[in-house]
């Protein structure tokens, strides 16, 4: 008797010192200066991908059996359960922006999975408007980013695997642009647990960005005077350099079997961005025979002054014998003041 209420002081023990640190993890983000929000390029690469991701609250690092990991973690495209698989992702992003992702892999067996992927986010064309012509010049301007990566999984063990992405990053406003290259290296770890995985990775690991363009070239006239010296000076405007938004998550996922036919999937991941504070995702799935899905999750838990929060979605999947599968997913997230977002996703597997 001795022995068992050692054991659940020790648990209730654990158990405080848990709760303790996770408030006390809390608190200390909503008090820590958030001096280096926008100070980073590229921050379209933060946006998630996949409507069952978002559905989920973001929390991804450590799921398997989902395409997106080529944007999450690309070393649980070696756990995908299938040969080759196809993915198409709108989502009509804050402000009218369209946000589209178009991703692909194919496994190779011993060799392990290749993918690709290409993302693209564009802002319609507005009118240039100034202090002379605030109805417009005549002219219009445009804003996109795009990212086209190449990616490879492989499991090391039958628990262990890696994976890394390559990634050519562009940034172009009206006649200006940039352009980068990055890095996302990931692992997964399928512990002797059943249903228990962790998953670590750090994305967007790569060089600086700075927009050059003809609009910052421009001949100089110092003085405009002949005894001033020279009056034409080819010159250009100074643009700085910006470092990627570079993020290192860490998670945790579950899966279980409820009740006949009835699976769930519940996960958890702590992210380290290096232009602001740290920030929790969480989400749960519930699955019918792995045909109809529902999906709750919340996003950005302890970010401080975030709009994100409880976000949810639904998915369907139908396998047609001898032929392939088809998936549609559907996810939506609360933006507070901004609003809300709505993810569509679309899907194929051979």
């Amino acid at each position: 008797m001795n022995i068992y209420r050692h054991i659940v002081h020790r648990k209730v023990a654990l158990f405080v010192m848990a709760a303790v640190v996770g408030v006390s993890f809390g608190q200390a983000q909503l008090l820590r200066s958030t001096a280096k929000v926008g100070t980073t390029a590229g921050q379209f690469l933060k946006i998630g991908v996949g409507a069952r991701a978002l559905g989920m609250g973001g929390a991804q690092v450590a799921e398997v059996g989902d395409i997106s990991a080529l944007y999450w973690n690309p070393a649980g495209l070696s756990r995908l359960e299938v040969n080759s698989e196809l993915m198409f992702n709108h989502a009509d992003w804050l402000a009218d922006i369209n946000y589209d992702v178009l991703g692909g892999v194919l496994g190779m067996g011993e060799w392990g999975t290749f993918g690709i992927s290409i993302v693209s986010l564009r802002v319609p064309e507005e009118l240039v408007r100034t202090v002379e012509f605030p109805e417009g010049d005549g002219r219009q301007w445009d804003a996109s980013s795009l990212a086209m990566g190449v990616s490879y999984g492989r499991n090391l063990t039958d628990r262990f695997s890696i994976g890394v992405t390559v990634k050519y990053v562009r940034e172009s406003v009206w006649s200006e642009a940039a352009n980068g290259v990055a890095l996302d290296v990931g692992t997964l770890y399928l512990s002797e647990i059943p249903g228990l995985t962790l998953g670590a990775s750090i994305s967007n690991f790569g060089s600086k960005m700075r927009l050059d363009g003809r609009d910052l070239y421009f001949n100089n006239y110092p003085e405009n005077t002949i005894s001033s010296g020279p009056t034409n000076i080819p010159s250009a405007y100074r643009t700085l350099e910006y470092d990627l938004p570079l993020t290192f998550r860490i998670g945790v996922s579950y899966r279980t079997q409820l009740i006949q036919d009835v699976n769930l999937s519940t996960a958890l991941d702590a992210t380290h961005p290096n232009d602001n504070t740290e920030y929790v995702n969480t989400g749960a799935e519930l699955g019918w025979r792995n045909i109809v899905f529902g999906r709750v999750g919340y996003k950005s838990l302890f970010l401080r002054d975030s709009e994100q929060g409880l976000t949810w979605g639904l998915g369907f999947q139908y396998g047609i014998v001898g032929v392939a599968t088809i998936k549609v997913d559907y996810g939506f997230a609360d933006y507070g003041r901004l609003k809300n977002i709505q993810y569509l996703s679309f899907g194929i597997r051979l």
